[in-house]
């Protein structure tokens, strides 16, 4: 490397890590989850002037940026530039409609103009992130305390932010955010001790001094009771009077003031993809009519004698399907997980440090919450992953359903994929906490396709159940972009989703109302698990008897989770040089071997 390039480079290197750590300062949250000290006693702030500060370095980001010539980086570098300059070009296109300035994670961009539904707002945020803060030492537990004394002027700001959405006709749908007042009051009980919030306080790290605990508790339960109590009174208050009765009553984003541009901007940021919705819609009715004739195929395999409506109305209602005690699905998913981990080193050249764990979904949202969700690990802060499963309404919680879930949160879903990816230590930071929504979830669905290899979907039931899950992606296609693009109603949807899938009444809800406050972040999974299909697919007509999938599974994840056109290139790229060698290919990328197999408990 010339030393105009070493200098180029150094500028850049010098230019992320800076820019990463002002990032971090203006969203505190995203560095206490990822694992970065410094900032776990304070919130985002999203009073004007914050906002104005966050627009303003996003400008300045983006005028840095450029003032870096990018023929002066190295390979990897020259990737990292055009990420982040893409990223930061998203974010500034967003801008436009009302999002907020947040350039990394690009899973879930924030509406300022309703920064609250069931799924999402400072109630989630504040209580996950209380939940995941260290809380080791007697100085960490104090940070625990001076951030839920900061928490009434932030709940007050997104109340404003809430009032002047509402006064500009930024309103989510009515029926979807009908439990958000339950959700608030489920944080507050009457006893603190059982708020999510003070969980750290309830149950001291057996690290805490036993002299230092009294003085702690008192100070947490004072905080409690004087600020946060207050606080989600009073946005419950406001909710119930003010902000429901004012929601739309139509369910599509396209009811909005530039609703249809927004839409479209969603869609291309979340799949990374430029597929027109209509284009969209069109493949999920595709893979929804090859899925329902496989489904039927293995209906009638059962020996089941019936419509498949009635077989499909039987696999949400057998008694066999069904825990009796939330312990025992728990107990169910931990079983599930120890059994695929020791097939993971047969397809994976390189798996992960950080372990992972079961753990149910918090009370107070596991009422509008999915079937289950995986929370990332720090490696950093030794915190592991979290698989979270839904243990409400048992009858609502099937047993054929859990393989795949578990292969899609976990292993070698969404635990395996991130901490691959915190742990890759010569990427910038932003490469190795954030990514596309496509890669990441596509990745997630792609995994449960992986089932079989790893020794699940043995009995027809659990199989259906793979077919259940790949169903369900794909009615998102449908259903989404009917609802933001086509003019469907809820009960359009729901009806959709009824006929097509087993799944229980309530998950179809549950589904169809997260499609309606997050539009477009749905389509990301169908989308990047149709890529991966096709790359390996190619690979394998490709190399023949030579394929293996474990270094075809490294060079997807080695780098982190990238944009799809990039990991097609990179893998096609790969497969070109593989090919044009007599050799067969290592059996993982560079520096590939067996660091570890995550623990399932």
């Amino acid at each position: 490397m010339t030393v105009p390039e070493q200098s180029e480079s150094r500028a850049f290197r010098a230019f992320l890590e800076t820019d990463w750590k002002k990032w971090l300062s203006e969203y505190p949250e995203l560095a206490t989850n990822f694992g970065f000290p410094g900032f776990d006693d304070r919130w985002t702030d999203d009073s004007p002037e914050g906002i104005d500060g966050r627009t303003r370095h996003l400008r300045t980001s983006v005028e840095e940026l450029r003032r870096i010539n990018p023929e002066g980086l190295s390979t990897r570098e020259r990737v990292s530039y055009d990420l982040y300059e893409g990223i930061l070009g998203t974010a500034e296109r967003g801008l436009a409609f009302g999002l907020d300035p947040l350039p990394f994670c690009l899973g879930m961009p924030h509406s300022l103009r309703m920064p609250i539904n069931q799924m999402e707002g400072i109630h989630i945020t504040a209580s996950d992130t209380i939940e995941v803060q260290p809380r080791d030492r007697a100085v960490e537990c104090e940070r625990i305390v001076s951030r839920l004394r900061l928490l009434d002027p932030a709940v007050r700001q997104n109340i404003s932010l809430l009032e002047a959405g509402r006064a500009q006709g930024f309103t989510p749908y009515t029926v979807a955010v009908r439990g958000l007042p339950d959700q608030v009051r489920g944080l507050i009980p009457k006893n603190p001790l059982e708020s999510p919030f003070l969980h750290a306080f309830a149950e001291f790290s057996p690290r805490i001094e036993e002299r230092d605990r009294p003085r702690l508790r008192d100070a947490a339960v004072a905080a409690y009771t004087e600020k946060v109590v207050p606080a989600f009174e009073r946005l419950h208050e406001y909710l119930v009077s003010t902000y429901l009765p004012a929601c739309r009553d139509a369910p599509g984003v396209s009811a909005l003031p530039e609703g249809p541009a927004l839409y479209d901007h969603l869609i291309a940021l979340q799949t990374t993809t430029t597929l027109t919705a209509q284009q969209v819609h069109e493949i999920g009715l595709r893979e929804v009519r090859r899925l329902r004739a496989a489904m039927e195929a293995l209906m009638s395999s059962t020996g089941f004698r019936g419509s498949f409506q009635e077989f499909l109305n039987f696999l949400r209602t057998d008694e066999r399907f069904f825990f009796p005690t939330e312990e025992g699905l728990l107990d169910g998913y931990r079983v599930i997980a120890k059994k695929i981990d020791p097939g993971l080193a047969h397809l994976f050249g390189r798996l992960p440090r950080l372990p992972y764990g079961v753990l149910p979904i918090p009370p107070y949202r596991a009422r509008s919450s999915p079937a289950a969700y995986y929370m990332p690990g720090a490696p950093t802060t030794g915190r592991p992953g979290i698989f979270y499963a839904n243990t409400y309404d048992l009858r609502s919680r099937l047993r054929w359903e859990m393989e795949a879930l578990c292969l899609h949160e976990a292993v070698p879903g969404h635990h395996l994929q991130i901490a691959l990816a915190q742990e890759i230590e010569d990427l910038p930071a932003f490469r190795r906490f954030t990514g596309p929504t496509a890669f990441v979830e596509g990745w997630g669905l792609y995994a449960e396709s992986l089932g079989s290899e790893l020794g699940t979907f043995r009995d027809p039931y659990s199989k259906m159940g793979e077919y259940v899950y790949d169903m369900w992606r794909s009615i998102r296609l449908v259903v989404d972009t009917g609802i933001h693009a086509l003019g469907w109603s809820r009960e359009d949807a729901i009806r959709f989703f009824r006929e097509n899938t087993g799944k229980s009444e309530i998950d179809i809800a549950v589904e169809v109302d997260r499609y309606i406050v997050w539009p477009g972040q749905a389509l990301a999974y169908k989308i990047g698990q149709l890529k991966y299909r096709e790359l390996r697919s190619l690979a394998e007509r490709t190399l023949g008897d030579r394929f293996d999938p474990r270094p075809f599974h490294d060079r997807i994840l080695e780098e982190g989770a990238l944009p799809l056109d990039m990991v097609d290139a990179r893998v096609r790229g790969w497969l070109g040089a593989v090919s044009s060698s007599s050799a067969d290919p290592p059996p993982g990328g560079p520096g590939a071997g067996r660091e570890g197999v995550p623990d399932g408990v």
